[in-house]
């Protein structure tokens, strides 16, 4: 592909925040963009919309087909569909945290394997999955959304190992408190107790506070044009100051001193 034409991206959740950005970034590098929504999105500066449920296997395989009719290829699809979910782990029935993962890891899953056969038959393409720092250090309060992106961390390894040999990288950008709406993708836990009413307030609130200071969209969807263009890639990007000072705490700091630091961090007793 050239400079000015590095082929097919396909980027998931791409009707605002950091998808909408990372689409038009990719756009901006060169890629002919489609992006997806649950709901019918108008498309706008070089991203064609299209409509995809990732909880619905269907709707996923539809979207490959939609894709390949015009372009006839896939060079790059950015995993961002993703919903968060506020609460402690009690305070979540089951049914709700199956809902969390068929999104987050299970959507992630389906896309890929609908895309698969397209990379092989091409003999190349590129997947990034977009994990979190969460995917690195537990989080009180978000105790399911952390399981996930652990969970696309160890989906996202293995699968770079199984599929290297047919011409396919899969990576993981790994962003830090991103600047976006806060209660655009973010979902309550369905049964809260008192127990738990004064930590999840304050967590609720120390997140918010950190959003506001987090980082812009901009930052990650670089991160993702620099992931998706270079010629021997990493397995893993940080996006962001905080997420690079994270995955430095989390390697190399021993285990009693990241336990301490997070607790003193979420206001709790030591």
């Amino acid at each position: 592909m050239s400079n000015t034409n590095k082929g097919i991206a396909l980027v998931t959740g791409a009707s605002s925040g950091i998808g909408l950005v990372t689409a038009r970034s990719l756009a901006q590098a060169g890629y002919r963009v489609f992006g997806t929504s649950r709901k019918t999105v108008a498309s706008s500066q070089g991203i064609t919309m299209l409509v995809c449920d990732v909880t619905d296997e269907a709707s996923v395989k539809s979207l490959v087909e939609e894709v390949i009719r015009p372009a006839g290829r896939i060079d790059l699809v950015v995993n961002n569909a993703g919903v968060g979910l506020l609460g402690a782990a009690e305070e979540s029935s089951i049914a709700q945290a199956q809902r969390l993962f068929d999104v987050n890891v299970f959507g992630v899953a389906r896309v890929v394997n609908a895309v698969l056969p397209v990379m092989r038959a091409q003999q190349g393409g590129r997947i990034i999955n977009m994990s979190s720092i969460l995917g690195l250090i537990p989080s009180p309060f978000n105790a399911f959304y952390a399981s996930t992106k652990h969970a696309i961390e160890g989906y996202t390894e293995s699968l770079d190992h199984e599929v290297r040999r047919f011409g396919i990288r899969v990576v993981l950008v790994e962003p830090g408190v991103t600047r976006t709406a806060f209660e655009e993708n973010l979902t309550r836990a369905d049964q809260p107790m008192p127990t738990y009413a004064e930590d999840r307030a304050r967590s609720e609130a120390l997140m918010r506070t950190l959003m506001e200071a987090g980082d812009a969209p901009q930052v990650v969807a670089d991160v993702v044009v620099k992931a998706a263009t270079a010629a021997k890639p990493k397995l893993r990007y940080s996006a962001g100051k905080q997420s690079s000072q994270v995955r430095t705490l989390r390697r190399y700091m021993p285990e009693s001193m990241v336990d301490k630091a997070l607790r003193k961090f979420n206001g709790f007793p030591a």
